[in-house]
């Protein structure tokens, strides 16, 4: 899966902070953290590699974080998106397996720059939209989480115009990711993704770092409005896509 050869040594300082900035947003906002990570690290890692590895440390992450807001938790938009997620899995299960990475990093990029595009430009919408958009919303959400672990923007967006409490909107979104990760794990166990010593070498060896930006999210999650919360996280989104973005295309 990886050539030793070719990997940089700076992979050895970068992988941790980004970790740690990744798993920031994630713990201020429960998503954004493959977003923010994969697109950065895939400079130095494949995305069929990263995809997996970051689906068992989200899982682990979400699960921690549902816990602790689980009270906040809204039921019934769960429930909307729940069985649309499930058809995208469906529909993105087996692109990541058989895309070549360059065409995978071009997408994710671009990818990244839209939804961080609208996360500044639409931090809350001004009214209350339909539930009928759980249905699309929840088919590309599983769709884009099934190839490059990445559902939660989307899944965010949708609630962002159904729910206008930060900490419901925060949990909510957690438990989204955990049973993502938990059914992206599966499937890439199936397909064979996760069969790798050194996915769970990585997994365990960045997990001091998650913890570490889990913490200081959480605790700047405190002072910020879902307003700030989502500009903040956009523009992050925003500029780590178009790094991957432009390296790819130059490739």
């Amino acid at each position: 899966m990886i050539d030793y050869a070719d990997l940089s040594p700076w992979l050895l300082l970068v992988a941790p902070l980004v970790v740690i900035v990744a798993y920031t947003v994630f713990g201020l906002s429960g998503f954004g953290s493959t977003v923010i990570s994969v697109p950065i690290l895939a400079h130095f890692l494949p995305v069929s590699y990263l995809v997996p590895m970051m689906a068992l440390l989200d899982l682990a992450s979400a699960l921690l974080l549902g816990n602790r807001g689980r009270e906040h938790l809204s039921k019934p938009e769960l429930k909307r998106l729940l069985p649309w997620m499930f058809v995208g899995f469906a529909v993105g299960a087996t692109v990541l397996v058989g895309v070549p990475d360059r065409y995978l990093r071009i997408a994710l990029g671009a990818f990244a720059v839209v939804v961080g595009a609208y996360s500044i430009l639409n931090p809350v919408l001004v009214k209350q939209i339909s539930t009928l958009w759980a249905i699309p919303a929840g088919i590309a959400g599983g769709a884009f989480a099934a190839v490059f672990g990445a559902g939660g923007p989307i899944h965010a967006t949708y609630l962002s115009g159904r729910l206008r409490d930060k900490n419901q909107m925060r949990a909510t979104i957690s438990t989204l990711i955990s049973i993502s990760a938990f059914s992206r794990a599966i499937v890439y166990a199936i397909s064979g993704l996760l069969l790798h010593a050194m996915l769970w070498i990585g997994a365990v060896v960045l997990s001091p770092f998650v913890w570490i930006g889990l913490t200081i999210g959480q605790r700047i999650h405190v002072g910020l409005t879902q307003e700030q919360m989502r500009r903040a996280v956009g523009g992050l989104i925003v500029v780590t896509g178009l790094s991957l973005l432009i390296r790819a295309l130059m490739q």
